[in-house]
């Protein structure tokens, strides 16, 4: 058995959130192995757990899938600040005799986005609506290369790694069996503090909200990169209904194009600007609009939007939600069957600016109602065994 068909029988999927099956995504001719250090989104760390405890067996099973795929460059991408996961890294990679290296980027959200990722570590741009294998990458999460190595020792992937922070006693990283209930997690965290909280699975950026009344029966997944416990009034605690979302989008809209400024699909010279398709809810105000023009070449291009949330947590001064606006035409192209098709031989250029419009992710986590729980370096680790 090779070590892609071992990958396959040990179940192993993308940890970074979209859970694509990883024997699949290894299948190809590449010339960058990519591991995924970035953490994307801010108040996560069980990413930096894992690249400063287990960096041998990182740095192990990125040999093995160079040495099987004959893939001559070994990358893995952290941000500058994650001293001790560097030191932890360059130790193991001496130990081993690797060649793996490490490309340290700033502190920036998205940096952790699959094509923002590509572009720091090869200089490549992914065309729009491609993959890294278009530009000779392959790109998986540390959380999913460390599953790798488990393969590579007989064991399946049926634990993950995760965060729990925000409004919980004492914010930790556990490692749970999957199907682990959410709420047990919480609990292993110390429980919720005193108060009316949202609920999120992922991060303060994308993550998923999950109703109260939900919880009882949510677990964690193969995907479950984190669970936030955050206070009711956030700005995740209650999202604008359809109709009033895009009402304001037509009647407050200043088109100042700083959401198109600091898109990082925009930067790296894709063609997508936020604010271009908020001057289309001015004559396209419902969703009946929307369904009616969806040939409209402007409203298109919603469909390569990340959703990563800068346009709306960090850019927008007006409070408003190019990110859910794009998010609900990309849902209607899906519907229609659209897919995006780049010219024949279109070349795309990174943004000559996008070094000084990195949104820091400080910042983000400022902005975003965070930063309190984005401060914390290192946070206990918790191991759970439930025994059944």
């Amino acid at each position: 058995m090779n070590l892609i068909e071992q990958i396959e029988r040990a179940g192993v999927v993308g940890c970074g959130g979209a859970g694509f099956p990883t024997h699949r995504k290894l299948k190809g001719t590449f010339e960058y192995f990519i591991a995924n250090g970035a953490e994307c989104e801010p108040c996560l760390r069980h990413d930096r757990w894992l690249m400063k405890n287990r960096a041998r067996e990182i740095v192990q099973a990125m040999d093995a899938i160079c040495r099987e795929l004959s893939i001559p460059h070994a990358v893995i991408a952290l941000k500058d600040h994650y001293k001790e996961e560097a030191e932890a890294l360059e130790a193991a990679a001496r130990a081993e005799g690797s060649s793996v290296t490490l490309c340290r980027m700033d502190s920036f959200y998205p940096a952790g986005d699959e094509m923002a990722c590509v572009y720091e570590v090869t200089g490549r741009v992914v065309p729009p609506a491609g993959i890294p294998a278009a530009v000779g990458a392959v790109v998986d999460n540390v959380a999913t290369i460390y599953a790798i190595w488990e393969a590579m020792q007989g064991t399946a992937f049926t634990r993950k790694y995760l965060t729990v922070t925000g409004e919980v006693n004492r914010p930790s990283v556990l490692h749970v069996p999957v199907g682990t209930p959410l709420a047990k997690c919480i609990e292993l965290a110390g429980g919720e503090k005193d108060g009316e909280h949202v609920y999120l699975t992922g991060g303060p950026m994308m993550g998923i909200p999950v109703p109260k009344d939900k919880m009882a029966d949510a677990a964690v997944t193969k995907t479950t990169g984190g669970i936030l416990v955050l206070p009711k009034d956030s700005y995740h605690g209650a999202a604008p209904d359809v109709r009033r979302m895009l009402s304001r989008a037509r009647s407050a809209c200043i088109q100042c194009t700083t959401c198109s400024q600091l898109c990082p699909r925009h930067m790296l010279g894709h063609p997508l600007q936020p604010h271009m398709i908020m001057r289309k809810m001015a004559v396209a105000g419902t969703l009946d609009d929307i369904r009616n023009r969806l040939d409209d070449p402007v409203l298109q291009t919603a469909s390569l939007c990340c959703e990563c949330g800068i346009c709306e947590v960090y850019a927008c001064p007006m409070g408003l939600n190019p990110r859910r606006i794009n998010g609900l035409i990309k849902g209607e192209l899906r519907n229609a069957g659209f897919r995006w098709q780049n010219a024949d031989g279109a070349f795309f250029e990174a943004h000559p600016e996008r070094e000084m419009r990195k949104a820091p992710t400080d910042k983000v986590a400022a902005r975003a109602g965070v930063y309190r729980y984005n401060k914390y370096e290192d946070l206990p680790f918790i191991e759970y065994d439930p025994g059944q």
